[in-house]
């Protein structure tokens, strides 16, 4: 089968490595994708919200099955406009259409549709510019310290934990009357502070059916220990210790079931992924957040750890018989390291020469922001690449990782020395 992903990070480069192992793949191409890519597949230089442009590349090079990586093209409706066009109706498709990544795409909608579902979550409300006034007087009646979120998509960006009052409503001014985040603070949803644990739940999903992929724990902070400010994610690991059988047991009854109940009722017949942002809220899931596709940097250390042919599981989903096909999960551990540019997540630079990458050997590398510059690798992003160490120990597969991390070389190279520390404790 000839296949298209969309997307140009490490989950992009992730996927690809794993289907260009399946031997269902025939030709396997990414759109932009990246220098990583580039040696598993054809990349095309296309970007992942040109419907038009894909849809040309689709028909040329007889592609059947169309892999979403980002969330974007999803909430702008690439599976809508896939369905309205009668000579792309019959490809098949692994991502949800617009309405179901409004699970992602509002945080007011994916909040109702939790209350409405009885699916455990912080409570909330939602506030826009006219009704500012009441906003600040819910804050004033509210404990501290508490998560104001941007409504719409930004890029991971939008979320705001005020430690004091002042703090909390001189943020919403600024998300509602300043438009801190554009369009995506148009409303804002003012939520209770969870205490716990974080970790992330993934589901594959055709509509009926449903399979549980390994769980992760990735760590958003550009510091160690946790410190300074939100990143697109500085690393992962997977399984996570403290979900335990018990846990996800109460995952699946509590949070998965009533979400895939909860969308055929509203008529939303959902295709692709979903990742479940969870706190282990006194032993108990509670849901931070959805999102309608694969976390990254959490894929690098997911499809490792998946045995099966990951191919055959993304057909069977987009033509609806994900219940056919086997699923097998290896018990090792999986730990990735993302090496990022100086700066980031503030200003940095692009275009230095990365090294050292022909010289690990004992980790799996994911090109993230790379691009090829003649015949060198150089970065081309913030998170420029994860290094995936697996083991049948954490601290051995913690090493492999890091070591890696250690010897890709580029100028202003960070990463974080902590991935995977906290949960060797459990």
């Amino acid at each position: 089968m000839n296949t298209l992903i969309l997307g140009s990070g490490g989950r992009e480069h992730a996927f690809a490595w794993r289907i260009a192992q399946s031997p269902l793949c025939d030709k396997l191409f990414v759109a932009p994708g990246n220098a990583g890519t580039a040696q598993v597949a054809i990349n095309l230089p296309i970007g992942y919200n040109d419907f038009e442009k894909i849809a040309e590349a689709v028909i040329s090079n007889d592609i059947e099955l169309v892999i979403v990586g980002p969330e974007e093209p999803l909430v702008k409706g690439i599976r809508d406009y896939f369905q309205a066009r009668e000579d792309l109706k019959h490809i098949l498709m692994v991502g949800p259409d617009s309405h179901g990544a409004m699970l992602e795409g509002s945080k007011d909608f994916s909040k109702n549709f939790m209350v409405k579902y009885g699916i455990p979550t912080a409570k909330s409300e939602t506030f826009t510019k006219d009704t500012l006034q009441e906003g600040m007087q819910y804050l004033e009646s509210q404990k501290l310290p508490i998560v104001l979120k941007a409504d719409g998509l930004a890029a991971g960006k939008g979320v705001i934990i005020a430690l004091t009052l002042e703090e909390a409503q001189t943020a919403l001014s600024e998300m509602l009357v300043d438009a801190k985040f554009g369009d995506a603070s148009s409303k804002v949803v003012i939520e209770e502070f969870l205490t716990g644990i974080e970790l992330s739940v993934f589901v594959l999903t055709d509509g009926n059916s449903y399979k549980i992929l390994p769980e992760a724990k990735d760590y958003k902070r550009i510091g160690e220990g946790d410190t300074g400010l939100n990143t697109g994610g500085m690393g992962a690991v997977s399984p996570v210790p403290f979900a335990n059988e018990k846990f996800m047991q109460a995952v699946e009854n509590d949070v998965i079931i009533p979400t895939i109940e909860g969308l055929k009722k509203e008529g939303i017949n959902y295709n692709g992924f979903i990742f479940i942002g969870l706190m282990n809220h006194e032993g108990e899931p509670q849901v931070i957040e959805y999102n309608a596709r694969m976390g990254d940097p959490e894929t690098e250390v997911v499809l490792p750890r998946i045995e099966s042919d990951i191919l055959a599981l993304m057909i069977a989903t987009g033509k609806g018989e994900l219940h056919e096909v086997d699923f097998v999960v290896s018990k090792q551990h999986a730990v990735t390291t993302v090496v990022v540019a100086g700066g980031y997540p503030g200003d940095y630079k692009k275009g230095d020469v990365i090294v050292g990458y022909d010289s690990v050997k004992d980790a799996t590398i994911f090109h993230a922001g790379t691009t090829l510059d003649g015949n060198l690798v150089v970065t081309n992003g913030g998170r420029v690449m994860a290094l995936t160490g697996m083991s049948n120990t954490l601290e051995r597969a913690i090493q492999k990782s890091q070591k890696a991390a250690h010897d890709v070389l580029f100028e202003g190279k960070y990463y974080r020395k902590d991935i995977g520390l906290d949960v060797l404790r459990y």
